[in-house]
């Protein structure tokens, strides 16, 4: 009989910590299994493949282009728009592609700033030449060159049109496997659905007991062992819960430790931040103006609490980005 003909895979890892990537390897024996269906073509984390090589390739001769951390230099935009000629079906796969993720933190300072911090000011970092990166150098070898770092961190769909969504920082192996089936079989949904995640918000899929939430103060993990029943928003930690897609199995709450928003704004929730902040706001116990600031003072790093992986797809800084350009 004729071999089947394998479905082409292409990965690439832009601005994030590999976990996308190693999420996939966590497939663990079911790899065994998916090679015999897919053929990789380019993942330069664990196989020699070039740029060059993605080049060569006919226009939309890959089946499967997976693209995981967000847009932040140059090279990361070059490969995002290569990708997208050459794949039929496009995926930001984990929270970095699919909505700027932590790396968008840093949209919060300026480029001049970050490199000044990185590569000068920070305790850590002994250059007192004050040397900072170039993205040219001549050498007596040839020009040696860098990609150059963007004014912000984007998310995928900022750049490129998206087919399809995986969330998760990074997203569950049993999801990424269900994902994988999909495509195998070529019964995924129609474009623009988010895949491996579910239509509702974390907290109809949290197993933990729910009453009335009425917030007194917010306390730290650090202070006391919450009750590994009880919601942990009842008990002063601070859950992204409400403001977050399901799918994840809630598998952070298992372990006793508050939701952290990855999977992203549930449905028709366009902004994942002002969503949990109005979520916190419908449960802080007082009305008196002095009271819940107090009580909301309680809340370390709100721009990183709230915003922890949608920054960049947040609706002010998408104002203050157009109006960049």
């Amino acid at each position: 009989m004729p071999e089947l003909k394998r479905l082409t895979l292409a990965q690439y890892w832009a601005a994030g910590c590999g976990g996308c990537d190693v999420a996939v390897l966590e497939l663990h024996e079911k790899i065994l299994e998916l090679v015999q269906h897919v053929e990789l073509v380019f993942w330069p984390i664990a196989l020699d493949f070039k740029v060059e090589d993605v080049e060569a390739m006919p226009d939309a001769s890959v089946d499967l282009a997976l693209v995981n951390g967000a847009m932040r230099n140059s090279e990361n935009i070059e490969i995002a728009r290569l990708l997208r000629r050459k794949a039929k079906v496009l995926v930001a796969f984990g929270s970095c592609a699919h909505l700027g993720g932590i790396p968008a933190l840093a949209n919060l300072s300026s480029r001049r700033d970050l490199l000044r911090h990185v590569y000068r000011d920070s305790a850590s970092t002994p250059n007192p030449e004050g040397t900072s990166p170039v993205v040219s150098h001549h050498t007596p070898h040839g020009e040696l060159e860098l990609p150059t770092l963007l004014p912000w961190a984007q998310a995928l769909d900022q750049v490129v049109p998206v087919d399809y969504v995986v969330p998760g920082c990074p997203p569950d192996p049993d999801r990424i496997w269900e994902v994988m089936q999909a495509v195998i079989s070529g019964q995924l949904p129609p474009p623009g659905a988010v895949l491996g995640a579910r239509d509702v918000a974390l907290c109809d899929e949290c197993p933990r007991t729910k009453g009335e939430k009425k917030i007194t103060a917010f306390r730290r993990l650090a202070d006391f062992t919450p009750d590994p029943n009880q919601c942990l928003l009842e008990q002063g930690i601070l859950c992204c819960g409400p403001a977050t897609r399901a799918g994840c199995g809630a598998s952070c709450l298992a372990a006793n430790m508050p939701c952290r928003g990855c999977y992203g704004p549930p449905p028709g929730v366009s902004d994942q931040g002002a969503k949990l902040l109005s979520a916190i706001a419908s449960v802080v116990a007082s009305d008196d103006p002095a009271e819940v600031e107090r009580i909301m003072a309680g809340i370390d790093d709100p721009a990183g609490t709230f915003y922890r992986f949608s920054l960049a797809s947040a609706l002010l800084p998408g104002a203050q980005q157009r109006e960049l350009r």
